[in-house]
Formats: structure tokens, C-alpha cells, sequence
């Protein structure tokens, strides 16, 4: 049949016929336009989110400049390695004379503080008047916010002259006794470290422009050995997170050194911390080496609970169980925004407008008990919920399979019981914005100290991390909480560890 007959000379069957084939093409035709427009629309809707993002590191080989930042990575592994066999091993009967290394004298032009150790009786046990007789002295590096100062601290030698003993007043312990930093300058480093994203070796540099010649390698044994200290407190921290009932999670990825390698590949950053409506504000982080869903279990352990999460899978796990998901409506929200930027989607708009009276809700009940806030949610808050629930399922059937609409309504739908078990307790919030605002020290130090030197310095720098973000969740400066934690912590019993925390802390009590 030729593609223009002449209709006049065609009999009744051959005009069926040609009917039927001109109804097949444009069936074809109209199927491939759906496609091409489904297509086109995906197609826009991830080149207009690519332009909202930044592209990964094209190479993940390292130049010479981010290979000298593991000098001190390492000597900060080996010093909190050989911190803890100190700790393991016991005391030896007679311990090996070495000759230990001069330090070099602490810069005159500091202030120095005079710090005096004397006995508190100054009568032998014999009875007779105690004479002085000569002092040590020894010197500590200070720091308070601005200001380098050094502590000399004297002890008087006392001498009975009748039985001819010697005593003089301990020096107070120190998070590292045989050393020149005190809790103030450890507290420095630790901060300018992991909470101002100073690698070492700036730090170096800064302290160099101060006139203190202080080694990287000695600031990285530093870092070390108050990390082991600081573990039985992070210890505690976990504890009491896990000791609520609703807990958030979230993770991000950080570059980590291959073992052997001189490459990064991709580890994980965990966070954990507690709802706003909480009394108890913490989080805690756990680094590992990769996503894999069995890290968070390894963390959670036997917790049961409500978890609020996204929709990743490495969750998944633990929900057939003991813990019950909740779902972030925060990322659905998301997918309907971005649709909307894109390509300014009405579909999108009238789903962002729904979700937005949602949030209302939940800024009316912010203040509430949860008992008021359950009840607001039910009055005003479920009615919303299920007519944006029918208005997304109607509009699904009306949208071409593999479409970015569909792609956003069917996040929601898939995850709708989840989404929507927030307005059945009112200790539980709507989103996962809580845990998400912890992570971005996380993003800002990756721009600064690159990658992980190794595992174990990924999870020194999420222990003290935790430390310091829960400080600042619950108000505290943080160079002033562990300058005061340091002090302290070397004769603080492990049965009160938990004073130490930032929640229950409180400056020089």
C-alpha cells in the first residue's frame, strides 16, 4: 500500500485496512512522544540539580601536599597506641634507666604564674620542726583564649634534721604529667583540631609565629594520648544516647587513606543524636570504613527504639525487629522542591504547599509537652496528611512511568507509613533536620584536613568531635567544657565519669 492512495479507488476493506495502520502509527507515535518527553524531563531534572551540587574530586591520588599531612596522623596513631599498652600493662619492678631527651626551655618572654606545692604540715612525724631546705621547679605551657602563659610550679624541699626525712607536696595530676602542655593548651589544640579544622601542621606554624617551636610530631603524640583519655567519657556519652527511646541517624562520607595505598577511598561517618524534644542534647559519631548497614547495627546494638532515618537501606536490617523506622518527611519535601526548581513543576508546588502545613502543625507544638503536641497533630495534622496521601495517589496514575514526577511522588508513597508514624507520638519529630545539622562540621572539615589518616584517627576524630558538638548543643564553649573535663578527668573516679558529660557538666563543680 503506498503512502498517499488515492482514496477514490480504494474498496471498503482496503479503507479499514488503511484506517487500522494510520491508528497503529499514531498509537506509536504518541507512546515515543511520552517517552522522549518522560525522558527530557528526567534528563532536566538531574542536569538542574547537578548545577546545585559539586562534582567529586576527578582523582583520588594524592599530591605531594596531602601526603605531608600524614606525618602527624601517624605519630598521633602511634602515641594513642602506645598510650593504651602504657595503660594495659602494669607498673615493672625496676624500671630500665633511659636517658630522656632535653627539652628546651619555655620561652622567657611569656608570663609566668607561680604556682606553689608545699607540704600541709611543716612537723616530721618524730615531732620536730620541718626546715627548707631547696625546691624543684617545673615549668607547663598555658594557653587561655589569646594568651600564652607558662606555669611554674615550685615545690619545697623540707628536710627533719633529727631523722632525716625528705618531704615534698605532689604536684596535681595531669592528663599527661610528664609533659609541658597543660589541660588549657591541650584543650586549644583539641578544639583548633576538631572543631576549627586546624590540621597540625597550621598549628605548627601558628605557635612558630608565637615563638613556641613546638614539633608537629609532639602536638600529634599530644592529640593521642588525650584521645585515649577521652574514650571512657565518650563511652558514657553512647550510653546515655542510647538510653532514649527516639534517637536520629544520619551519615556522610569522608575520605579515609587506603592501607599500603597512597590513594582515599570512601568511609563513613555515622551520627547519632537525640530528638529537640528531648531533655538530653547529645550526639555521638561513629567513623567506619565503608556503609555497610552492619556498622549501624555493630553501634546500636541490642537498642530498641524509634529511629529516625532516611530511606537508606543499610537501616533496613534492624527495623524487622526491635527498632521501629521513622521516616523524614524533610526528604520527601525535598524531592517535590527539586522537581519544582527544575522545571517549576504546578504538581510540585501544590505538594510542597500540602507538606508545608504540615510544618505549621509542628511550629505550633514546637513549645508543647508531648502529650499536647500528640493531640494538636491528631486535630489538625492527620486530616492534612490524608488528603495529601489520596491527592498522591490520584496523581500518580496520571504521570509516565520513570518521570522526575513520578520519581518524587513515589518516594513518599513507598515510605508513607513511616512518613506519617511521627503524628502518632508526640516524642517524635516530623524530620531528620535535627541529626543532618550535626553532620555539617563533618562537611566543613573535609575542605580542610582532606582525609583520615587511617581508621583508628577517624575514630579518635569522632570521639572528640562528639565531645565538642554535644558541648555546644547544650550551650558550652567548648575550649572552656574540656579545659575543665582535662583538669579534672586524670582524678575523677569511673564511677562519676558521668559528671564529665556536657549535659550533666557544670563549670568548676
Amino acid at each position: 500500500m503506498t503512502l498517499h492512495p488515492n482514496l477514490d479507488q480504494l474498496n471498503p476493506e482496503q479503507l479499514r485496512a488503511l484506517a487500522a495502520q494510520l491508528i497503529q502509527r499514531v498509537e506509536t507515535m504518541d507512546k515515543q512522544i511520552t517517552h522522549h518527553k518522560s525522558v527530557n524531563e528526567k534528563l532536566a531534572h538531574e542536569i538542574a540539580l547537578l548545577k546545585r551540587f559539586k562534582f567529586a574530586k576527578r582523582s583520588e591520588q594524592l599530591s605531594p601536599d596531602q601526603a605531608s599531612l600524614l606525618d602527624d596522623l601517624i605519630d598521633t596513631d602511634i602515641a594513642a597506641i602506645e598510650a593504651e599498652l602504657e595503660a594495659l600493662q602494669p607498673a615493672p619492678v625496676e624500671a630500665k634507666v633511659r636517658q630522656q631527651p632535653k627539652r628546651a626551655p619555655l620561652p622567657p618572654q611569656f608570663p609566668r604564674t607561680l604556682i606553689h606545692h608545699e607540704p600541709d604540715n611543716s612537723h616530721c612525724q618524730c615531732g620536730c620542726a620541718l626546715k627548707r631546705i631547696g625546691e624543684d621547679a617545673s615549668e607547663k605551657l598555658d594557653y587561655t583564649p589569646g594568651v600564652f602563659t607558662v606555669e611554674r610550679h615550685i615545690r619545697g624541699k623540707w628536710a627533719c634534721e633529727q631523722c632525716e626525712t625528705l618531704i615534698q607536696a605532689p604536684v596535681p595530676a595531669h592528663v599527661i604529667d610528664k609533659g609541658v602542655p597543660t589541660a588549657g593548651l591541650l584543650a586549644h589544640i583539641m578544639v583548633a583540631k576538631f572543631a576549627d579544622h586546624l590540621p597540625l601542621y597550621r598549628q605548627e606554624k601558628i605557635f612558630g609565629r608565637a615563638g613556641l617551636p613546638i614539633a608537629r610530631s609532639t602536638l600529634a603524640q599530644w592529640v593521642g594520648q588525650t584521645g585515649v583519655q577521652l574514650q571512657p567519657l565518650v563511652e558514657a556519652l553512647r550510653e546515655a544516647v542510647l538510653a532514649q527511646r527516639v534517637v536520629h541517624a544520619d551519615e556522610t562520607p569522608v575520605q579515609m587513606l587506603a592501607p599500603g595505598e597512597k590513594k582515599t577511598h570512601r568511609a563513613y561517618v555515622w551520627a547519632y543524636c537525640t530528638t529537640p524534644f528531648s531533655a538530653l542534647k547529645a550526639v555521638v559519631y561513629d567513623f567506619s570504613p565503608s556503609r555497610a548497614g552492619e556498622h549501624a547495627r555493630n553501634f546500636l546494638g541490642t537498642w530498641n527504639g524509634k529511629l529516625v532515618c532516611d530511606g537508606f537501606a543499610g537501616y533496613k536490617a534492624g527495623f524487622e525487629g526491635r527498632i521501629t523506622e521513622i521516616g523524614c518527611m524533610a526528604h520527601a519535601r525535598r524531592k517535590f522542591f527539586d522537581l519544582h526548581v527544575a522545571n517549576k513543576s504546578q504538581l510540585a508546588e501544590q505538594a510542597l504547599h500540602s507538606i508545608g502545613g504540615l510544618y505549621e502543625v509542628e511550629r505550633k507544638a514546637k513549645e508543647m509537652s508531648d502529650e499536647d503536641r500528640w493531640r494538636l497533630r491528631q486535630e489538625m495534622a492527620i486530616p492534612i496528611a490524608e488528603k495529601l496521601h489520596e491527592w498522591m495517589l490520584a496523581q500518580r496514575e496520571l504521570v509516565p512511568e520513570g518521570s522526575a514526577t513520578a520519581k518524587a511522588l513515589d518516594y513518599s508513597l513507598k515510605r508513607w507509613v513511616a512518613l506519617t508514624r511521627y503524628l502518632n507520638d508526640g516524642a517524635v519529630p516530623i524530620d531528620n533536620n535535627r541529626v543532618e545539622n550535626t553532620i555539617r562540621p563533618w562537611a566543613l572539615g573535609r575542605s580542610n584536613w582532606l582525609f583520615a589518616g587511617s581508621l583508628r584517627s577517624g575514630k579518635r576524630a569522632a570521639a572528640i568531635m562528639s565531645l565538642i558538638q554535644s558541648a555546644r548543643m547544650n550551650g558550652h564553649d567548648p575550649f572552656a567544657y574540656l579545659k575543665d573535663v582535662l583538669t579534672r578527668l586524670p582524678t575523677q573516679r569511673a564511677s562519676a565519669i558521668d559528671q564529665l558529660l556536657p549535659h550533666q557538666w557544670a563549670q568548676g563543680s
